[in-house]
């Protein structure tokens, strides 16, 4: 592969575009295709970023802008009819951290992110690129597109062109799953209505009886509304009749608003069968659908872009085997999984598809009013998180738990393969925040740095450093003791936790998880 060779990544989505700025940042070119002639910038779509994939985002450059503009939130509230069941509340950030949540519309996050790309030099995008053609062999992909007659070729492909995806029926992948008959509604509406910003989950309000409404606040006055209707539900006549006027006054009441943008969809649950085949690989909405109550459609598609950004960029610099691009399909499928059981069990609660179901969810509710932790038994929608890669063939397992020194009145460090959490550090006498080292390298944290250099014959890109902890949290976070190591994938996910600086180990834990072995 010569370095001016790009990756093809079909789709001008934030997925595509996400996936080209972080090659860039490896050093990696990329042509992205998009079949419009431009992007639709109308409606918020998904809205709800959460606070790991801000990171992701801080690393393309994005990040900073979104957390200004965005409406931050850190409680989600639940009610049954007009009781309130539960609030859950998620810390709040930091000295300079990011917050749990923000929301701003899909749009607007890919209009930045398309200006970000348009100043980069390594990333082209052509609209009106329809692909409609994949071939392969052993050096790479290339892309037909119909009414261009171009052929573009790449060492790789990503295909990251929506539920609709070309990418995956020309490769032939199923898209096993189902679409739920219920219909929802959605209203973006500007008004200045006395609701803080949270997010607030209604089961069976007397404004929607039988059904659902969710809301939430985004920037410029926005408030996006989400009504469960019936599934033979006409837009076009409520408009005409009036009787969407009727239900948007049900909740802002004599307020003066203004209709921003409405649609009504289905939902669908679906992951396709395979993440890859050959060079090509599919990420975000192309290799996994789920019903949005809980934000895991887009939040998961931008980690699946990190996921194998830096596995490209390893194997294209020839810092590892090829092998390593098997473990996407590994890790991202798994989360997928996990993902759609989270969504399912979800739209199972919101709608019952049978009087057994019915009546079970009924019984929750009412009940929830008592229960000491209703969330347990009532569920609005678990908000995504990171996936963890605890059998990941790229993850040393942890050894026994007596081998850790610990902490003072810590368990044990957190387990290979979850996300390394975040803190402020001082390193080479300049303050930072510990997840901003991350993206292009493998770290090694230690407390006082490495007894002895690494071999020669560690994967590249590997910086071993001292994150001088200034405040304690890191040290808590990571129930560090004062010999542990913590070996750091570029994407932030822990490869290994070691009790103690060992040369042999820390290379056996690099090649795992680079792909060696």
């Amino acid at each position: 592969m010569r370095d001016s060779d790009p990756v093809v990544v079909v789709g001008a989505g934030p997925v595509g575009l996400v996936a080209a700025l972080l090659l860039a940042r490896h050093g990696v070119p990329s042509v992205v295709l998009e079949a419009a002639a431009r992007r639709d910038p109308s409606g918020s779509r998904a809205i709800c970023f959460q606070r790991d994939v801000l990171d992701v985002l801080d690393r393309v450059g994005c990040a900073e802008a979104m957390i200004a503009r965005g409406v931050t939130w850190t409680t989600g509230r639940t009610y049954h009819r007009g009781d309130e069941l539960f609030a859950v509340t998620f810390p709040g950030a930091g000295e300079g951290a990011v917050p749990p949540w923000i929301n701003i519309s899909q749009a607007e996050v890919e209009a930045r992110l398309r200006d970000l790309a348009a100043a980069e030099p390594l990333v082209e995008v052509r609209y009106g690129h329809r692909v409609t053609g994949l071939r392969q062999d052993g050096d790479g992909v290339e892309a037909g597109c119909g009414g261009t007659g171009e052929a573009v070729r790449g060492t790789h492909l990503v295909g990251a062109d929506g539920g609709h995806s070309a990418v995956r029926e020309l490769l032939g992948i199923g898209f096993p799953g189902r679409t739920f008959t219920d219909r929802f509604l959605i209203c973006d509406i500007r008004a200045d209505l006395p609701f803080p910003s949270e997010r607030r989950f209604f089961f069976d309000p007397e404004w929607n009886p039988g059904r659902q409404v969710l809301v939430h606040q985004c920037p410029d006055r926005t408030w996006r509304i989400d009504w469960q209707v019936p599934a033979d539900h006409d837009l076009d006549a409520e408009r005409g009749s009036g009787a969407l006027d009727a239900r948007i006054r049900r909740i802002t009441g004599d307020v003066p608003y203004e209709i921003v943008w409405a649609t009504v969809y289905r939902f669908h649950e679906r992951v396709a069968a395979a993440f890859a085949s050959g060079r090509a690989f599919l990420a975000g909405d192309a290799s996994h659908l789920y019903a949005p109550f809980g934000a895991r459609g887009l939040n998961s598609g931008v980690q699946d872009a990190e996921n194998l950004a830096w596995k490209l960029a390893f194997v294209r610099h020839g810092w590892a085997p090829p092998a390593l691009l098997r473990s996407y399909d590994a890790e991202r499928r798994a989360a997928a999984g996990e993902n759609l059981r989270v969504t399912t069990r979800t739209m199972e609660f919101l709608v019952p598809r049978t009087p057994r179901q019915r009546a079970g969810r009924l019984e929750a509710l009412e009940a929830a009013r008592t229960h000491p932790d209703p969330r347990t038994i009532v569920d609005s929608g678990r908000l995504a998180e990171p996936f963890w890669y605890l059998d990941s063939p790229l993850t040393t397992p942890a050894g026994p738990v007596e081998d850790f020194p610990r902490a003072p009145g810590a368990d044990r460090p957190p387990l290979p393969g979850v996300l390394c959490p975040d803190g402020p550090c001082v390193v080479d006498g300049e303050p930072t925040r510990l997840r901003r080292l991350f993206g292009t390298r493998f770290v090694i944290l230690t407390q006082g740095g490495p007894s002895g250099r690494l071999p020669t014959d560690v994967p590249h890109q590997v910086h071993a450093l001292e994150a001088i902890d200034t405040s304690g949290v890191l040290r808590a976070a990571l129930h560090a003791g004062p010999d542990t190591v913590h070996i750091v994938r570029p994407d932030g996910h822990l490869a290994a936790v070691l009790p103690a600086y060992d040369p042999d180990a820390a290379v056996a834990a690099l090649h795992r998880a680079c792909g060696r072995s």
